[in-house]
Parts: C-alpha cells; structure tokens; sequence
C-alpha cells in the first residue's frame, strides 16, 4: 500500500472507532495524516509530496502500532508522538501539560495589535503556562519582550524549560513556579495572558476520554469552572502597567461569565481560524469592578 492509502485506511478506521479529535486536528483525515508522518519519522511541519510511495513493511508495521494505541488508549495522538504544534513551532509535551490548541495563536501571530504596540510594550506574563507553548511562541514572534511564565506543576515546568531551551528563548523568558501570582510579587506587566483551567467538575466527567487523558489540574476548577478565572480578574490589576491588558480564555464558559459579570467591560475576540472563548480587558476595568469579582466569588464559593 502507498503512503496515501495507508492515510486513507487509517481515516476510515478511525471514523469507525469513534475516537474524538480536537488536539491538533478536527477531522479524521487530518488526524490520519498525521498519525501517518509521525510513524515514518516524516517531518509533519514541512510539506510532505511523496504520499505514493510504497510503504515499508517496517513503516506499515509502525503505522499499525499508532494507530492501535490511538484507538485503544484514547490518548491524544500528541501524546503517543510526544510533539504537538502551535504557532508554526513544535513542543514537546505528555502526561503532564495539555496539548497545545489555543485560539491565543491567532494573537501571537498578529503581535497582539491592537492591544500592545509592537516595539513599545516590554513585559509579559504568561499565566498558567503548561508546556510553555504561548510563553515561548511570543518570545518567539517578539523577540523585544521579556517573557514570565508560571504554572503551580513543576512536572509541567520541566517539559516548558526542555521546549525554552529547543527554541532557543531561554535568555528572554523566565519561569516560576507559582500559585497564579503568589511568587511574581513586585512583578509589573504591559500584557498578562493566562489559559487557566476553566471546566467544572461534572463537566469534566462528562468529556470524552481524550481529554480526560490530560492532567485535571490544567483543566478543572471549581464554582462552575469559574473559580481560577475570577481569580485572575481580582488579582491581575495588582501586576499590570498603568496600560496595560489581561488576555484569558474561558472557552465555553464565556456565556456565563458575561451574564454573572454583566458590568465589566469585557472585549470577546473573534478568530479567522476558529475558537472563542477570550476576552480583553485593561486594568482600568478590572480596578473598577474588583468588588462585584469579589462579590461573585463569595457568592459562588460553595459551588462545584
């Protein structure tokens, strides 16, 4: 079988066992691909041409292997590979960090005009880092910016300091290990950007195992997936320039987080290439409306 055959076999095979996609591809060709690239050990961040080519026996071997743990395990297939893109740039990750899949790319890309001046804003900090994927795309995309990056798992911040290094931003971005803001004391922003974990407990239960797989601490938080985020809207304006913004994603929980806050001036962004989920909003705003965030949170504070 050819390379493009082995790619259509395994799209229909996946289709068939149902497994979920939304880790890197949405769709089971893609997905398919992928899994196909990955176990030839072809690059899948370059344009691949040789799909008619025979596949090896070796090769037809390693692609039945992955494509067995994919549907057997349920696992991401970034996570049976080890590698995951985002912004063009390729991390590790496993067990320990979420695949990277942020519409925030979308703004890394686009320098974050117009809510930072290219050139003029100095600081960053990239709140709940994970693998450290939108910490080091932006140091990456901004090579004037000084970037922090902090996340409460030091397993977490081990894969971010490999991925530092392969990248070669180690000298522009620091990390630390920290309960949101509780080691950054002093610390001052022109941008904080933060994908904190935002499904409720129930809610988690509910997902299918794929996302599952990944480490609950990244995803789950309590008052109705909502207790983090409301977190890092009473404490962020301690850590911002006079101008400066808070950029997080909420996901799914948008809805909610607009009708419980309904004063606060929050900026929804929409993406040219999907997702949602992420407001703005300057310290100015997040000043003004402290107590109502406070309010919220002692109101919301006995539930899941």
């Amino acid at each position: 079988m050819t390379l493009f055959e082995w790619v259509d076999k395994c799209r229909e095979t996946l289709s068939q066992a149902n497994v979920w996609f939304g880790h890197g591809t949405d769709n089971a060709q893609d997905e398919a691909a992928w899994l196909v690239l990955a176990a030839i050990s072809a690059p899948v961040d370059k344009e691949f041409s040789d799909w008619e080519i025979e596949a090896s026996l070796e090769q037809e071997s390693s692609i039945q292997v992955l494509l067995e743990k994919r549907i057997q395990t349920r696992k991401p297939l970034a996570y049976l590979t080890g590698e995951a893109w985002f912004c063009g740039l390729r991390f590790m990750v496993d067990k320990n960090v979420l695949v990277p899949r942020s519409p925030i790319a979308e703004l890394i890309s686009n320098q974050f005009t117009p809510w930072i001046q290219p050139g003029v804003a100095k600081s960053v900090l990239d709140l709940c880092t994970g693998c450290g994927c939108i910490a080091i795309a932006t140091a990456v995309q901004m090579p004037w910016l000084k970037v922090d990056a902090s996340d409460l798992s030091s397993e977490a911040l081990k894969i971010a300091a490999g991925n530092m290094e392969s990248h070669g931003v180690g000298d522009r971005v620091e990390l630390f290990e920290s309960d949101l803001f509780n080691k950054l004391t002093g610390r001052r922003y022109d941008l904080v950007i933060s994908n904190p974990p935002y499904v409720s407990g129930t809610d988690f239960e509910s997902l299918p195992r794929e996302y599952q797989a990944e480490p609950e601490m990244a995803l789950v938080t309590g008052m109705r997936g909502l207790e983090i985020p409301l977190q890092i809207l009473q404490q962020t304006a301690d850590y911002l320039e006079p101008d400066g913004v808070l950029i997080c994603e909420v996901g799914e929980n948008a809805e909610q987080l607009q009708s419980l806050l309904p004063g606060l001036p929050f900026t929804w962004l929409e993406f040219n290439h999907g997702g949602g989920g992420v407001f703005v909003i300057g310290r100015e705003g997040l000043l003004k409306h402290r107590v109502e965030v406070s309010e919220l949170m002692e109101k919301l504070k006995n539930v899941v």
